[in-house]
């Protein structure tokens, strides 16, 4: 791929964390950044550009929306942040605003196979509502879903069985957040099934695991007021398997159309996806437990609960 310019939309704490990773790697060649305090931006520029020398060469800018005219990846970190004992879902409200201006911004810009990368929470909803107002192919318009879900729930696991986490092929699914599905039933440790590798642990062995995946957002928070680089890695982790075409299976937010005998529709959630240089290519269905799937369909539920409820939603 000639082209691999990413641009970022928003320059807090988890926009200048990505933009960071993304300078490490040598994947990528161009990188502007756009936030509404320009001067912030642009001293994160300067920061960035003065460590030249020690990366591969790329170009580092404090950019705007015409940026986005030749950009593969337009990564979406704008809105306000999560507070402590809130909801990803009490989000949604407060940063529609703040997303309508920016898609409005994008859209006349957009290439014709560019990919819309959203990462700002409440993902799962924000990423719908992104996919209806800018019109063009869901498959081009993804969230980064449960992809750092998944790895807190390989880590955790890794580090109960003492191996590398690189071993652990384990899978949430469904909301990025409170609702979300630890598919216990799926995950392996080198092939073999986590419930047979821990044949001796009971049901509350996993549960503790999924609570620590699920609550884990709220303590780091809770501790250091915001969460940033893990999504940094876990969003690089998406532009790359992009940019190089590398069909990566992630469980990046995904359109779901007619899913699970039609119990699953018109709603962003994620689910184990082939993602390519035009975003996400195929979906893929595995042996998951009925109650997994009760589970999944019932977060894909409360997602459309929260949508109905929500008037900023429906002007797409």
């Amino acid at each position: 791929m000639e082209n691999r310019k990413i641009v970022i939309v928003g320059d807090g704490a988890v926009g200048s964390t990505i933009a960071y990773t993304l300078l490490l790697q040598d994947y990528v060649n161009e990188i502007s950044i756009i936030d509404i305090n320009k001067d912030k931006a642009e001293g994160d520029v300067l920061d960035m550009v003065h460590g030249l020398s020690f990366v591969s060469p790329k170009k580092v800018t404090a950019g705007t929306y015409d940026d986005v005219k030749n950009a593969h990846i337009i990564v979406i970190t704008a809105g306000v942040n999560q507070k402590e004992g809130e909801t990803r879902l009490d989000l949604l409200k407060r940063n529609i605003k703040v997303f309508n201006s920016i898609i409005d911004n994008i859209k006349p810009n957009l290439m014709p196979d560019a990919v819309v990368l959203v990462v700002t929470n409440p993902v799962d909803l924000l990423t719908l509502h992104t996919y209806k107002r800018l019109g063009i192919s869901s498959n081009r318009v993804i969230g980064t879903g449960t992809v750092l879900d998944t790895s807190r729930l390989k880590f955790l696991i890794s580090k109960e069985a003492g191996v590398d986490p690189r071993n652990v092929h384990a899978l949430v699914i469904g909301e990025h957040g409170d609702s979300e599905v630890s598919a216990f039933s799926v995950s392996t440790i080198a092939g073999l099934p986590v419930e047979k590798y821990f044949e001796d642990k009971g049901e509350e062995f996993y549960e503790e695991l999924h609570e620590k995946v699920r609550n884990a957002a709220y303590e780091i928070i809770k501790k250091k007021g915001a969460t940033y680089y893990a999504i940094g890695l876990s969003t690089a982790k998406i532009i790359e398997t992009i940019m190089n075409n590398q069909k990566s299976i992630l469980t990046v937010s995904t359109y779901m159309q007619n899913e699970f005998n039609g119990m699953v529709n018109d709603v962003y959630l994620s689910l184990p996806a082939v993602v390519g240089s035009k975003g996400v290519e195929r979906i893929l269905h595995l042996e998951y437990s009925y109650s997994e799937v009760l589970k999944l369909i019932e977060s894909s539920k409360k997602l459309l609960e929260t949508l109905s409820s929500c008037t900023e939603c429906n002007k797409a």
